[in-house]
């Protein structure tokens, strides 16, 4: 707290820029006009993010291009928002033609569960989102400081009560958007928005957040969204088949920053229980104490978990009681054990097939050996069921006939996707963010490296008979955490080119964070260590325990450090 004798601390300058934007505007229009760049200003980069877009260029390309003396090779990012990462055929065939037609021909699937479209030009930028606005999807939303999109289990229909689930996270998602004109203004209509009056923003105010929110619905003993991670999170209670209502969990974050011990990652605190009816109350409460008592001060400090740690919890959870007007029942105990995907072929409660499929770091495409991006582009043109895409970056078909199901295995087998789900399980627990050379944040490569990493750590499990056991690895590029190293039984975190960051000692199922045990090391190191651990976790584990059990038990992974 401040005292009456300190100066106030200065506003970060995301802050002048979020006021002085005319909510959300800034001079995003004259910068898509500004034919003489393909970036745009930084004021506008900031702003766009709100609006789903992020100004990346190709890192690869930027030593040519400055002895080239031209400027770097700049694109951009998109993220569709899909609630619970749910889309109908006709989207994804949207989106499967935009990648193609103003994109790089590759489509990426998030750890939140939106489309990611990458190297798309600045002058594609409007018609692009105008053809999205017809296939009714949006990216409002999908970056910035603001509520991102809600995640929730890719197959609702496995239960009537997945479905209803479902349902509600959707509800949250539409109650936390803006309210704003400005997407429609800039990216869909074509009235000028230069000098036009800001309507006010009953949420979010002029500001905003001070950093981005997450939230994330789970259903034991799943918890393949990691709803700990989540600023909000809300865990299912179910009873006999019928939902009593969530847990509520809080300040979850697992971004930090390397060499600054006042960053770190942090699981949720479980505050209490609500019921279905009382969720978006309970959502806009959280949202609004954080808006108004968030650091915005310092963006390292600017996330819900490090409020909570100012605060304190109790302080927090009365504060939100308050402003929902209604105080938190007593939490249920919860047990999950997975977080992976239901692989291959399964039946939902309503009968029909859906088909969960590997996708190596969610890269959709088309490479010589390996027609994926055709294949499920073909599997759309059925037209029967719908897309899902998983917190796990994998893709999931719904709603499907048994005649469908034929017709999809056939398409498969085409391409020689068939064994596609066959993989080890740790490959089958891997993520990656893109890192290297479109994000601007990466400190080293991850989802170009990560294929070669699990090759050589997959020779030793199937060596010691270990291939078919789930053990979850993760790699980033950088500290901020977009795959949720910090929660991997194997989290691999780039520091420097080719130098990274090891992890060890997560919970499997996503209720414990692992601790760093070498700090640069190459890849060449980082594989040597972990295979000794197989080979000893191999010979001397206890019946039933998992890879980051065994790290812990046996002293692999230091002690935090006391309070």
């Amino acid at each position: 707290m401040t005292s009456e004798s300190e100066a106030p601390k200065k506003l970060t300058s995301n802050e002048a820029i979020k006021e002085n934007s005319r909510n959300l505007r800034g001079t995003i229009a004259e910068s898509l006009r500004d034919t003489s760049t393909g970036g745009i200003s930084a004021d506008d980069g900031q702003l766009t993010k709100f609006h789903g877009l992020y100004l990346q260029d190709d890192r690869d390309l930027r030593k040519e291009r400055r002895l080239q003396k031209l400027e770097k090779a700049f694109s951009f990012m998109i993220r569709v928002r899909l609630p619970g990462g749910r889309c109908t055929l006709a989207q994804y065939l949207t989106m499967d033609e935009l990648s193609r037609e103003v994109g790089n021909d590759t489509i990426r699937l998030t750890t939140r569960q939106p489309f990611q479209l990458h190297g798309i030009l600045k002058g594609n930028l409007r018609p692009m989102i105008q053809r999205m606005d017809k296939a009714l999807m949006d990216s409002i939303g999908a970056c910035g400081d603001i509520n991102r999109n809600v995640m929730f289990t890719p197959n609702p229909e496995k239960s009537g009560l997945h479905t209803e689930i479902y349902e509600l996270s959707k509800k949250v998602s539409e109650h936390l958007l803006p309210t704003g004109k400005a997407y429609h203004e800039i990216w869909i209509g074509d009235e000028k928005v230069a000098g036009g009056e800001a309507e006010e923003e009953p949420l979010y105010g002029k500001t905003y957040l001070p950093r981005k929110f997450k939230i994330g619905f789970a259903v034991p003993p799943s918890n393949d969204v990691d709803v700990y991670s989540q600023d909000l999170g809300f865990v299912a209670i179910v009873e006999e088949g019928r939902l009593l209502g969530f847990n509520v969990s809080v300040g979850g974050g697992l971004g930090m920053s390397h060499g600054r011990a006042e960053t770190y990652p942090r699981l949720a605190d479980t505050i209490g229980f609500c019921t279905a009816d009382q969720i978006n109350q309970l959502a806009e409460a959280v949202v609004t104490a954080q808006r108004d008592y968030g650091d915005r001060t310092n963006r390292r400090h600017a996330r819900l978990k490090y409020t909570i740690d100012d605060r304190g919890i109790e302080w927090f959870k009365n504060e939100v009681e308050t402003r929902a007007g209604f105080k938190l029942a007593e939490a249920h105990t919860v047990k999950f054990t997975t977080i992976e995907d239901d692989y291959g072929w399964r039946r939902s409660s309503d009968g029909k097939w859906f088909f969960t499929l590997f996708i190596q770091s969610g890269r959709i495409a088309d490479t010589a050996d390996r027609k994926l991006k055709t294949a499920l582009r073909e599997i759309a043109q059925l037209g029967e069921g719908n897309i899902r895409l998983s917190p796990s970056q994998n893709l999931s078909v719904a709603g499907l006939s048994d005649e469908a199901k034929v017709s999809i295995e056939a398409i498969l087998e085409k391409y020689g996707l068939g064994e596609a789900n066959k993989q080890t399980g740790l490959r089958l627990n891997s993520l990656a963010c893109p890192a290297l050379p479109t994000c601007g944040l990466a400190l080293a490569e991850s989802e170009r490296e990560i294929p070669d990493i699990l090759d050589q750590l997959e020779k030793v499990l199937k060596e010691v008979g270990l291939e078919n056991d789930a053990i979850s690895i993760r790699m980033t590029g950088c500290p901020n955490g977009c795959a949720r190293p910090y929660l991997a039984e194997i989290g691999i975190v780039g520091r420097a080119p080719g130098k990274y960051s090891l992890f060890l000692g997560a919970k499997y199922n996503g209720t414990r964070l692992n601790r760093e045990v070498a700090t640069g090391v190459t890849t060449v190191e980082m594989i040597e260590q972990v295979s000794g651990l197989f080979r000893e976790y191999a010979a001397d584990r206890q019946e039933g325990e998992e890879f980051g059990d065994f790290c812990v038990r046996n002293g692999h992974v230091p002690e935090p450090a006391k309070a």
